[in-house]
């Protein structure tokens, strides 16, 4: 018997003899429990030599089962023993840790000096005043969302929730969002899945997301209902409506909640049938030209009574967006908002090669719809909002003073609410009771106490980005510019974001003079009558 043979059996085959061995001696106290784990264990081993699947567990028997177990607890192995305070995978310990400090209103000052590497190439900061400014008052930090043809504006919040459905989340986490939303006075997004029950129980303001799927809104065929939609959309509770072209960690795929996975509530409250696959197609079917997409805005916006009605997406085709914009001067139909999803991820499981490889990143979209809105004059008449690992002050204040109106966070407000980035979010046993809809893992998450997370969190950062403004020389979030934000470019160079990077003059796409080659190219590849590039300009 060669050794690698001796090796690969020695722990079954001890434990097998071990277990025949001790049987004549069962009366032995001491010796009994011995005796039923090492027989417990040679039924795991003969299980292993008998199954298929597992190659590993076949050679290995019982100790190839090592392997699995220590798989199965690498994320948690990894971010409590070996990571970094500073290594985000996807977020790193210390964000997770200043959200867990906010959210139970504990200080997150640091002693000792900063942990992060000042003259790394990717630094970035926020340049402050010799002369700061008086420390304005958070409950201020708020926008007005709504053009000159919505008759229903919405003061939001510059930091609100991003959009997480019920279905993804539990129906505690659900609960607690909201409940913490009302305490706040902010936004909360209800994510494509609609608006379930748990939304309503405590009249937080909603941002009522409309997907591909029209859950809420939906005929028998998942086509969009404007009787059903004008039902829900008229609700107080919903401030605005949100058209979702596409998002961050899969965009332009869509999605299936299997048959399996749907209850009856998520049944009920998506408007979809029990049995059956819940599916999100990758496209809408209520429009298919950047036209259509204008007129289907009016009529939300005219059967909600009014409310503002905007889209979210994250950047693909850059001439898509622009068709967009070509669609807005033709129609002279505006969303009120456009709200830019990052590459950067979200809250539900997605294919790697989308995770990885499709979609712009958050800041480098926003910045192109910023800059389109502006060369097309329209910026002062639609408000932007941006979404993408945005956990702190600084991250708020840095897409403002890219161009963003207010800023959403998903996974921040997860932390809030327990949340410890198991990365367990699609197989229902979240070990927090957040991702989950197992009812036993649920009530684990006590809804007033977590509630009362998400108002603290919102609070204490709302309250450290006032600080930076005053810092700064600044008073309000909307001061925020890009000349604020300061990166460095090599060991040896720093840069104001307003150097490095281009930016439009207002009118300047209208005017046909536009300083930059990129814009001029995708202005003139863009079309108002389909999504398709213009191939004469391409």
């Amino acid at each position: 018997m060669s050794l690698s043979l001796l090796s690969r059996y020695a722990f079954f085959v001890f434990c097998v003899c071990f277990t025949f061995a001790s049987i004549p001696f069962w009366h032995h106290e001491w010796l009994w429990p011995f005796t039923l784990v090492t027989g417990v264990l040679s039924l795991i081993g003969i299980g292993d030599l008998l199954q298929t699947p597992h190659a590993i567990r076949r050679n290995y028997p019982i100790l190839g089962n090592i392997r699995y177990l220590v798989e199965g607890i690498r994320p948690e192995i990894r971010q409590y023993l070996l990571e970094s305070d500073s290594d985000a995978l996807p977020f790193s310990r210390a964000q997770r840790s200043l959200v867990y400090s906010r959210a139970k209103n504990e200080t997150a000052d640091k002693p000792f000096g900063t942990l992060i590497d000042v003259y790394q190439t990717g630094f970035e900061f926020i340049g402050h005043s010799m002369r700061p400014a008086p420390l304005s008052d958070p409950h201020a930090f708020r926008v007005l969302v709504g053009g000159p043809q919505c008759k229903q504006p919405y003061s939001a919040s510059v930091f609100n929730i991003s959009a997480m459905s019920f279905g993804s989340l539990s129906a505690n986490a659900i609960r607690a969002l909201n409940q913490g939303a009302k305490l706040g006075n902010f936004a909360h997004d209800t994510g494509e899945g609609s608006i379930s029950p748990y939304h309503r129980e405590n009249g937080g303001d909603l941002t009522w997301e409309l997907g591909s799927g029209y859950f809420g809104c939906r005929t028998s065929d998942g086509r969009f209902d404007p009787v059903r939609f004008a039902a829900q959309a008229k609700d107080p509770q919903v401030r605005m409506i949100e058209i979702k072209m596409s998002q961050g960690a899969k965009p332009g795929h869509g999605g299936i909640l299997p048959k399996g996975k749907v209850t009856k509530e998520i049944a009920e409250t998506r408007g979809i049938m029990m049995g059956e696959d819940c599916i999100s197609p990758s496209r809408h079917s209520a429009f298919s030209t950047p036209c259509e997409l204008m007129h289907f805005i009016a009529q939300l916006r005219e059967l909600s009574g009014g409310k503002p009605v905007g889209f979210k997406f994250c950047l693909g085709h850059p001439w898509e967006f622009m068709g967009i914009a070509k669609a807005m001067l033709e129609t002279g139909i505006l969303p009120d908002f456009i709200v830019v999803d990052g590459k950067e991820g979200g809250t539900g499981a997605a294919p790697v090669e989308f995770t990885d490889h499709m979609g712009v990143p958050m800041r480098e979209g926003l910045l192109f719809v910023h800059n389109t809105l502006v060369g097309l004059n329209l910026r002062d008449k639609i408000k932007l909002g941006a979404s993408g690992k945005i956990v702190s002050a600084f991250d708020i204040a840095s897409v403002l003073a890219i161009g963003a109106d207010w800023a959403n966070s998903a996974r921040g407000f997860m932390f809030a609410i327990g949340c410890i980035q198991s990365q367990s979010c699609h197989t229902n046993k979240c070990p927090t009771g957040v991702a989950t809809q197992d009812a036993l893992r649920q009530r684990a998450l006590v809804v007033p106490d977590k509630a009362q997370r998400v108002f603290n969190f919102h609070r204490s950062t709302l309250k450290a980005l006032a600080e930076m403004l005053a810092a700064a020389g600044l008073d309000h979030p909307s001061q925020l510019e890009a000349k604020h934000l300061v990166r460095r470019m090599s060991a040896t160079e720093i840069k104001l974001f307003s150097q490095s990077h281009v930016f439009l003059k207002p009118g300047e796409l209208l005017t046909g003079e536009v300083d930059g080659e990129f814009y001029s190219n995708m202005w003139q590849m863009a079309r108002a009558d389909s999504f398709e590039p213009n191939t004469a300009a391409a």
